[in-house]
């Protein structure tokens, strides 16, 4: 009897034991198992790392070389397109000493006219293009210099102003374009419309947010031209940009402001 349980005793040990080292192969498997899928995904996360950065770099290089193609064609411009304007302006000039003809020195006035608006708008594609332009402070300081060029010939005198203006923040290339148009159409409107002998430039940044307000102490929008072309333009501008473009009028002048993040 005493036999017979210690041989199930014996049978009962060799089953736990066996048992137990089942458990132990389970538990090693498992944590093999866990140990290759970890080196797996620590070697697919390394690949895509890899990949990313492949592709920065070939975004980089693309940038690269989208900026080099866009200096060149700057420096081709200011120096064929330029040279040409400028030598035609140069024989514009001359003709008109030498013309008697008083309808002929209109013409040529009239040529004038045109060789330096051809001029003003090559130098404003110059400073499109140039990626060192890319700048609030370089933006600000254009749009300051342009607007004080247009209306240097009117009865319009320019205020400036900027707060808070991190100069070195930068801003993309068609957010710049299109702020520049929008400025534009702005103080053209201003000009053309508002009988006004004050306008006022106005920068502010709050962070990653930048606002420029154009305000006249004119007549205001008459209501039948409150979604005039020039106004919708704007609008979709700044859509485009994700920005914002609000335009208030009332009696005593226009207030157009946009804002973009960036």
């Amino acid at each position: 009897m005493t036999h017979i349980q210690d041989d199930i005793k014996l049978a009962y040990i060799i089953a736990i034991s066996i048992m137990m080292l089942f458990v132990c192969f389970i538990v090693f498997v498992v944590l093999m198992y866990n140990k290759r899928q970890l080196l797996y995904l620590k070697e697919k996360q390394l690949q895509q790392a890899e990949h990313q950065n492949q592709l920065l770099q070939k975004e980089l290089e693309k940038q690269k070389l989208l900026e080099q193609e866009r200096e060149r064609i700057s420096h081709d411009m200011h120096d064929d397109l330029g040279a040409g304007i400028s030598a035609l302006k140069l024989q514009a000039e001359f003709l008109k000493q030498k013309a008697e003809d008083g309808d002929l020195q209109n013409d040529i006035d009239e040529l004038l006219k045109t060789s330096e608006e051809m001029n003003l708008s090559m130098r404003e594609m110059l400073w499109s293009l140039n990626s060192g332009n890319d700048t609030l402070g370089s933006f600000i300081d254009y749009a300051v210099q342009y607007t004080d060029n247009f209306l240097k010939k009117t009865k319009i005198k320019l205020w400036s102003e900027s707060e808070d203006i991190v100069s070195e923040t930068p801003i993309s290339t068609e957010q710049r374009r299109n702020m520049f148009l929008c400025l534009k159409e702005a103080v053209n409107n201003a000009y053309k419309h508002s009988q006004a002998n004050t306008l006022k430039l106005s920068f502010l940044q709050e962070k990653d947010v930048f606002t420029m307000k154009i305000s006249d102490n004119g007549i205001g929008i008459p209501e039948k031209h409150s979604e005039g072309n020039g106004l919708r333009n704007m609008k979709r501008r700044m859509q485009e940009q994700n920005g914002v473009c609000d335009i208030s009028s009332a009696e005593k002048g226009t207030e157009v402001l946009f804002q973009i993040t960036v």
